[in-house]
């Protein structure tokens, strides 16, 4: 990778309000470079270009990692009991960006896609990662994982998401899904078919992406 993405990462990084740490920098090219690889072979991801993961792939999953901070608190941030749970994973996205990015958060990637969990896996040693696993099942037929947060970047709608993934939900934890445009049709539908409601949405930035993200939290009636 060139000099200009360990710019272009490190600047989008502090723009985010993270710390830009070298090792961080040099795992996340690093994760592009081997999806560009496997990509080659395996179809991992629709997007080849590795400008385009760069944005659309890192910036875009480094964006929840200061909501998600600001979720757990100051006093569980560094804290090794936090768990994760990344639902339709696909490449990792954004599992393994957040077990690169938050050394100590517990990171579950789960896919139905074999080849794409194997890839996972792959990542977790290449990238020195002990606290990133990959589960190749079907989410809504594993035992509840009992996460602080259950997140997805582009797994369904938000119904489909909480009947299939809310059970993986912890006491006190939260669904968080990344979406582009507020998806008003969808929050009706929740509201309407289920005891899962939205809680607030977040707009998230991404730098270099010229379109609306948004995080949206789920949080099912009765509990907080």
């Amino acid at each position: 990778m060139s000099t200009d993405f360990s710019l272009r990462l490190s600047q989008a990084m502090q723009e985010q309000g993270l710390i830009a740490e070298p090792e961080t920098i040099r795992k996340l090219l690093t994760y592009i470079q081997q999806l560009q690889r496997w990509n080659r072979t395996y179809n991992l991801t629709a997007l080849r270009d590795p400008d385009q993961m760069l944005v659309q792939h890192v910036f875009d999953s480094l964006s929840v990692v200061r909501p998600f901070q600001d979720f757990l608190g100051k006093e569980r941030m560094d804290a090794e009991t936090i768990r994760i749970v990344d639902v339709g994973s696909g490449a990792g996205l954004p599992g393994v960006v957040l077990a690169t990015a938050c050394s100590t958060w517990n990171i579950t990637c789960i896919d139905a896609v074999e080849k794409k969990m194997a890839f996972v896996r792959q990542m977790t040693g290449v990238l020195d990662l002990p606290n990133l696993r990959a589960m190749h099942v079907r989410v809504e037929s594993e035992p509840p994982l009992q996460a602080d947060i259950v997140v997805s970047r582009a797994f369904s709608s938000l119904l489909d998401f909480v009947n299939l993934a809310g059970r993986h939900v912890g006491e006190g934890g939260r669904i968080a899904a990344m979406k582009g445009k507020v998806p008003d049709e969808e929050i009706a539908m929740l509201h309407t078919q289920s005891d899962w409601k939205v809680e607030r949405i977040e707009s998230l930035t991404v730098p270099e992406l010229e379109a609306q993200r948004c995080l949206v939290w789920l949080v099912q009636q009765g509990k907080s």
